[in-house]
């Protein structure tokens, strides 16, 4: 059973492997060995050319080190099975959700700006203890941001897919939006939430909220953003943008209402030996004929 993963540090965390794995490793460019006999591709954050993937003909299974599938949904072979790697991100991108939360309410960007001026510019800033946090995806990511913001005395709201006790649902926005201090976008890219945040959502958010978008650029209608933004009505953090990366000319860069980085929230020290002991339990599951772990269904 030939298996190919993207990185050679990974061999490491991959724990005992099954009789019979023999894993080779492909950073996406020359083949290591005949592609049509990969059983499981196990793939880094870059994706993959189509071409390359179409001369794998023996492939069963496609490990994302990712958990984000967008790129990979529309180019699978039919009845190659796509497993996102949702777990080893959360409590990272959680942790950059909280961070650039605190950062933005608290001014930390402007503070910055005065620092390399050289200026002592004391002021009074937001809190986020006692205010209201709207998370868009309740996931696993967003509920350990609801633990996060929760005690630290933020009153938390979430909304998902699906309604269940205590999570609503996106029909429940418009009511939802107004009352919000914050709002946190975690959602997957589907065509169902491709620029959710769009104009009327913005306008719905009450004067002075922040928007943070954790999940993907292309979630949020950029021009849309942009103007809000522009107006200083309303603020955001953004760890991903649409395009990305964001050109070096766009507006949003020189506001002084957005915080942004460059789709870091998971690119942590460690990131090797985070994501790769999954990738391990998968290749054994695969090996034992079980069902595999986050298996990408409808986009989620």
């Amino acid at each position: 059973m030939k298996i190919w993963i993207a990185h050679e540090a990974g061999l490491a965390h991959l724990g005992a492997l099954p009789d019979g794995a023999e894993v080779e490793v492909w950073d996406g460019g020359e083949f290591p060995s005949d592609p049509a006999d990969v059983k499981l591709l196990v793939a880094g954050g870059g994706g993959v050319d189509e071409d390359k993937l179409k001369a794998m003909t023996g492939l069963a299974a496609v490990q994302i080190l990712s958990a984000g599938a967008e790129k990979w949904i529309p180019i699978m072979p039919e009845g190659v099975a796509l497993c996102d790697n949702r777990g080893a991100h959360t409590e990272t991108t959680a942790e950059w959700i909280q961070a650039a939360t605190l950062a933005s309410i608290r001014r930390f960007d402007a503070f910055a700006r005065h620092q390399a001026a050289r200026e002592w510019a004391a002021g009074f800033t937001g809190t986020l203890t006692g205010a209201t946090a709207l998370i868009v995806g309740a996931g696993s990511i967003g509920e350990s941001v609801a633990r996060r913001f929760a005690a630290g005395g933020v009153n938390v709201v979430k909304i998902a897919r699906t309604a269940r006790p205590g999570v609503g649902t996106i029909e429940d926005l418009p009511d939802l939006l107004p009352k919000a201090d914050v709002v946190v976008i975690i959602v997957p890219l589907t065509p169902e939430t491709e620029k959710l945040v769009d104009a009327a959502f913005l306008a719905r958010m009450k004067d002075g909220a922040l928007l943070v978008n954790a999940a993907r650029g292309r979630v949020v209608d950029t021009d849309a953003l942009t103007a809000e933004v522009r107006t200083g009505r309303i603020r955001c953090a953004l760890d991903v943008t649409e395009p990305e990366p964001l050109p070096a000319d766009h507006e949003l860069w020189g506001l002084e209402g957005a915080l942004i980085t460059p789709h870091v929230g998971g690119a942590v020290d460690g990131f090797i030996g985070r994501v790769y002991p999954p990738v391990g339990d998968q290749i054994r599951r695969f090996a034992a004929g079980e069902p595999l772990a986050n298996t990408v269904v409808n986009g989620y």
